[in-house]
C-alpha cells in the first residue's frame, strides 16, 4: 500500500510533477489571446474618454502637461515623461494612440506578429498613461504594462505562429508571470496586515466594504444585507486567498491549479460585486501560466502540440534564450527592492539597486502592488450643482458613481470610468488636493461638450450655468424593509459645502448680494 501512495504522489496526483515534462503552448496561446482582450478593452475603454479626460478641452489637457514639463525638465523631458503625445499632443493623435491600440490588439487576438505588435501595445499605452496624469495612475494601469512587456519575451518569434510548430514558451518568463502574479496577490494581503487597519484585524471589513468601495454595483446592495457573521467568514476567505493561496504557486503542479482555482475564485467575486474595469479579467490572464497544456482536454491540446522533434526551432530557441534570460534576470532583480519594501521587510542589501531602480521608473513596467491597505468605513460622495441665479441648483449625474439615491447602482463590465473613479478619491480629501477637480468645475462652466459626454445628464441643455458649486454628502445603503418602501438604493445625508459657489467670473463676486 505504502508504494502505491508513493506511486500515486510522483504520477503528479498531489504534490508530484508531470510524467512527462510540461508544456505550456496552449496555456500562452490562451495567455496572449485574452491579453489581447483586455488591452483590446483598455483602449476603447480610455478611446470614448479620452477627449474629455486630457484632451484640449479636457479636464488635464495634456498638452499643458507637456508645456509644463518641457519647461522644467528641459531635454531630460523625453526620458522623464516617456511618451509618443511629444510628437504630438492634438485630441486627433490621442484619438489615434487609441484607435491604433485596439487595432493591435485585434491583431494580438488573432496571433499576428505577436512580438511587435505587444511591443507596440506597451509603447502606445505607456505613452497614454503618462500624458493621462491622475486619470491613469491606477495600480491596473501599470499591472498591464508589466504584464505586456512580459509578454513581449513570452510570445513566440515568428511574424505567423503556426500551431503545433511555435517556439517553445521561455521558461524563464513563465516563472517571471508567476512571479508578477505572486508579487500583485501576496502583497496585497500583506499591506492589509501591515496597514494596521483594524477593519482588517477585526474581520469587519467587509462590514464596509461593499458600501465604500468606489463604484457599488447593484449587487453590492445585496452583499451588504448578508449578517455579519457571513462578512466575517468572506474577510478570511479573502485573507487566506491573498496570503496562503499564493504561496501554492511556486509548488508542484497539482499546488499550481489549487492557487489558480482559488485566485480565480476570488477575482470572480470581485467582479460580481463591484466595478473594477479590465483588472479582474487581467489577473485571471495572470493565472493562466500556472496550468501546463495537460490540463486542457485532449482535443484541445492535440491542436497545440509541439513538432515531433525539437529541430523545427532549435535555432529559435538559441537566440530567444540569449534574449531573454539578461532580461529576466534583470527583471527580477528589479522587482525585489518594491516587493521587500511591501512587506515591511529591511532593504538595505539591495540599496545597490536603487539607481537602477529609479531609472527604470518612468517605464512603470517593475512596480509594487498593494490593493486596498486601507478600508474606508464611511462612504462621503461629491454632488455638483449648478445655477443660472445662485438660489435654484440643479445637480449633473454621472454615469456609474451614486448620485440619486433612486437609481440602481450599475455594473461597468470592462469599461473603466475614470472620472467617476477620481470623483470617489477626490471626496476622500478636499477640492484643494485635487487641482484637476477645479479644472472640472471649469469646464462645466465653459459648457466643454468633451467633458458633459463624460457625464450621464447635463441639466443645462440649452447653455452652461453661470455658477456651479459641490456639496459634500454622506451616503449609505438602505435596509431591505426603505427599499422596498421607498424603491430608493442609497440614503443620504448632507455634511457640507465641498467647493464654494465658483463662477468664470472668479467666485462670489458675481452673485447675487442678498447671497453673498
Amino acid at each position: 500500500m505504502m508504494s502505491q501512495l508513493f506511486t500515486w504522489l510522483r504520477k503528479g496526483s498531489l504534490f508530484g510533477s508531470a510524467p512527462s515534462p510540461p508544456e505550456f503552448f496552449l496555456s500562452r496561446w490562451l495567455f496572449l489571446r485574452l491579453l489581447g482582450l483586455v488591452y483590446l478593452a483598455a483602449f476603447i475603454s480610455l478611446w470614448v474618454q479620452v477627449s474629455g479626460l486630457i484632451g484640449s478641452h479636457g479636464i488635464l489637457p495634456a498638452a499643458d502637461y507637456l508645456t509644463a514639463v518641457r519647461e522644467a525638465a528641459g531635454p531630460e523631458r523625453y526620458y522623464l515623461v516617456p511618451t509618443l503625445c511629444w510628437l504630438d499632443s492634438t485630441d486627433r493623435f490621442q484619438g489615434g494612440l487609441c484607435a491604433s491600440g485596439s487595432a493591435l490588439a485585434a491583431l494580438l487576438i488573432l496571433g499576428v506578429a505577436p512580438v511587435p505588435v505587444l511591443i507596440l501595445l506597451w509603447a502606445f499605452y505607456l505613452s497614454l498613461t503618462v500624458a493621462g496624469q491622475s486619470f491613469l495612475s491606477y495600480q491596473w494601469d501599470t499591472l498591464l504594462l508589466e504584464t505586456g512587456f512580459l509578454a513581449v519575451w513570452f510570445a513566440p518569434p515568428q511574424l505567423w505562429p503556426r500551431r503545433g510548430s511555435e517556439t517553445p514558451p521561455s521558461r524563464a518568463v513563465l516563472w517571471l508571470l508567476r512571479w508578477l502574479l505572486f508579487r500583485l496577490v501576496f502583497g496585497s494581503g500583506v499591506a492589509k496586515l501591515l496597514s494596521g487597519d483594524e477593519s482588517w484585524r477585526s474581520l469587519r471589513a467587509l462590514d464596509y466594504h461593499y458600501e465604500t468601495q468606489p463604484l457599488p454595483a447593484w449587487t453590492s446592495w445585496y452583499m451588504h444585507q448578508l449578517p455579519g457573521w457571513f462578512q466575517q467568514l468572506s474577510v478570511l476567505f479573502t485573507v487566506a486567498s491573498e496570503l496562503l493561496i499564493p504561496l501554492l504557486i511556486f509548488g508542484p503542479r497539482r499546488c499550481r491549479h489549487v492557487a489558480c482555482g482559488g485566485i480565480v475564485a476570488l477575482q470572480l467575486l470581485i467582479a460580481a460585486t463591484g466595478n473594477y474595469g479590465f483588472f479582474n479579467l487581467l489577473t485571471i490572464v495572470l493565472c493562466l501560466p500556472l496550468l501546463e497544456d495537460d490540463f486542457f482536454p485532449t482535443r484541445l491540446r492535440a491542436i497545440f502540440a509541439p513538432p515531433a522533434g525539437p529541430a523545427g526551432y532549435r535555432g529559435a530557441r538559441s537566440w530567444s534564450r540569449c534574449l531573454t534570460l539578461p532580461v529576466a534576470a534583470g527583471i527580477m532583480l528589479l522587482s525585489l527592492m518594491p516587493f521587500v519594501q511591501n512587506c515591511g521587510l529591511p532593504a538595505y542589501w539591495l540599496a545597490w539597486l536603487t539607481p537602477v531602480h529609479r531609472a527604470v521608473a518612468p517605464f512603470r513596467s517593475v512596480n509594487s502592488y498593494g490593493l486596498f491597505a486601507v478600508m474606508t468605513t464611511r462612504r462621503p460622495e461629491i454632488i455638483v450643482e449648478g445655477s443660472d441665479d445662485g438660489r435654484t441648483w440643479k445637480p449633473y449625474e454621472f454615469r456609474w458613481k451614486p448620485g440619486d439615491p433612486s437609481r440602481r447602482p450599475r455594473f461597468t463590465g470592462l469599461h473603466m470610468p475614470r472620472l467617476d473613479w477620481q470623483m470617489w478619491f477626490a471626496a476622500l480629501g478636499n477640492y484643494r488636493q485635487n487641482s484637476w477637480f477645479v479644472n472640472f468645475l471649469l469646464r462645466l462652466l465653459q459648457g466643454s461638450p468633451e467633458v458633459l459626454a463624460l457625464l450621464d445628464r447635463n441639466p443645462f441643455p440649452d447653455g452652461p450655468p453661470r455658477y456651479v458649486r459641490a456639496v459634500l454628502y454622506e451616503y449609505h445603503f438602505t435596509d431591505s424593509a426603505t427599499r422596498r418602501e421607498s424603491g430608493t438604493w442609497w440614503q443620504r445625508e448632507p455634511i457640507s459645502l465641498y467647493c464654494p459657489i465658483v463662477s468664470l467670473k472668479n467666485g462670489a463676486d458675481d452673485l447675487p448680494s442678498e447671497i453673498r
